[in-house]
């Protein structure tokens, strides 16, 4: 799948890199069949005059765990990367709300469930003061993410995918190296992405059958415009948390409310 490998792949075998194999998944995700590729092929325009927006705000009750403070001193270099000290980054809870939750379309009318623009620019994932950012990214189907290195140490980009037919990535980059490109063509959600040189380095991708998609920002918001009028069902997903559904109506040229809660035991 990668492209571009050259003195990246003579790097990871001069310093014996191994892969990592097992560190974990969120607690409930979303998986399909293998679909084809979207990248190559787009439908007709939507009318403007029929579309909608859905917006809303992902709330959390009960407490949720405060972010932990990680050691990376087994890298020195981490520090050098002017990102700061690294947290944990399992609960992003501010003010009662939810951040890096992934919302999509699970089901929904078939002007929207058969939409498919033509793919976008790549969505960026960087390697940054030894953590990825952001923690969690989406794409449609079809759609690819830029895995960036900003730092001055070897990194390595490890994705732990579930759905049928879809292939793990295990990249390294060396310090500053090239970006790479990589497409995800098969639907999931919280697909894990891990660094085999820096074990508490994790994120997460995921892939949507349709364009209709957020993350919901450090306040919990999420917007997600240009739907097709017509009775929705979304999914909202959360890395320890797992997944709820929202039923809603879009109206042409309105937005409707889609809020949320999930509970910490």
């Amino acid at each position: 799948m990668t492209q571009r490998l050259g003195w990246i792949v003579a790097a990871v075998v001069a310093l014996g890199v191994s892969g990592c194999k097992s560190n974990g998944g969120p607690a409930s995700g979303s998986s399909a069949a293998p679909v084809p590729s979207a990248a190559a092929t787009s439908s007709a325009a939507l009318d403007p005059a029929t579309l909608g927006t859905v917006s809303g705000t992902v709330h959390v009750t009960g407490k949720a765990p405060a972010p932990v403070l990680i050691d990376t001193s087994m890298d020195p270099a981490c520090g050098m990367g002017g990102g700061g000290p690294v947290y944990s980054e399992q609960y992003a809870a501010k003010n009662g709300n939810l951040g890096n939750v992934f919302i999509y379309v699970k089901t929904g009318p078939a002007a929207a469930m058969n939409y498919t623009p033509s793919a976008g620019a790549p969505v960026v994932m960087d390697q940054k003061g030894c953590r990825y950012t952001p923690h969690v990214v989406a794409v449609m189907r079809g759609g690819s993410v830029e895995f960036r290195n900003s730092d001055v140490t070897m990194h390595n980009v490890h994705t732990l995918p579930t759905a049928a037919g879809s292939v793990p990535l295990d990249i390294s980059q060396g310090p500053k190296g090239q970006p790479q490109d990589e497409q995800f063509n098969h639907v999931e959600a919280m697909i894990p992405v891990r660094c085999n040189n820096h074990p508490w380095m994790n994120a997460f991708v995921n892939v949507s059958a349709t364009p209709f998609f957020a993350v919901t920002g450090a306040d919990g918001h999420f917007e997600i415009k240009g739907l097709p009028a017509g009775d929705y069902t979304l999914g909202a997903v959360q890395e320890k948390l797992g997944e709820q559904t929202i039923q809603v109506t879009v109206k042409p040229q309105a937005t409707a409310k889609a809020d949320v809660t999930f509970a910490v035991q």
